[in-house]
């Protein structure tokens, strides 16, 4: 019998200097000011990465030429407590619409006005026979950690 073995979700969680609603804002509104550029599917290296605050609202980067390229959209919306969107990119690091894995953020409130933010990137075996291998990747130090150590650094701010 062949099995498939589910990968785990990539959990993560960080806490910044931030209250809760300034946390939700530096993630979303402000993305596409701490957003690594080499972490982009674009051809070019993007100007800005945009989450627009709704659901259903793309995820997308923006070459300065004005291109831009989809990273999929948002499936929840509930500031400042909660985002979840769909991750549409594949394992060749392109966007493909009908592959939906979703990363969940929760912003938590903590004493002294700090927040902890716990990421959650799931349905992983979504990728079929690469789903082991785009979890490595994924969960890397030039993944989410690296993305989320830049978050740190712009709400910290």
């Amino acid at each position: 019998m062949n099995r498939t073995i589910t990968p785990a979700p990539v959990r993560r969680a960080i806490t910044v200097k931030a209250s809760q609603a300034r946390a939700f804002e530096v993630f979303t509104s402000r993305i596409g000011t701490w957003w690594p550029k080499s972490h982009h599917i674009g051809k070019a290296e993007p100007e800005t990465v945009v989450i627009e605050p709704r659901v259903g609202g793309r995820w997308f980067e923006r070459a300065p030429d004005g291109t831009e390229c989809n990273l999929g959209k948002v499936l929840a919306w509930e500031p400042p407590a909660r985002l979840v969107v769909a991750w549409q990119i594949n394992p060749k690091f392109q966007y493909q619409a009908d592959l939906v894995t979703e990363v969940e953020l929760r912003f938590i409130p903590e004493s002294a006005g700090s927040t902890r933010v716990e990421l959650e990137h799931r349905n992983l075996e979504r990728f079929g026979d690469d789903a082991a291998a785009m979890r490595d990747r994924i969960s890397a130090p030039r993944g989410w950690p690296l993305i989320l150590d830049a978050f740190v650094d712009a709400a910290n701010r």
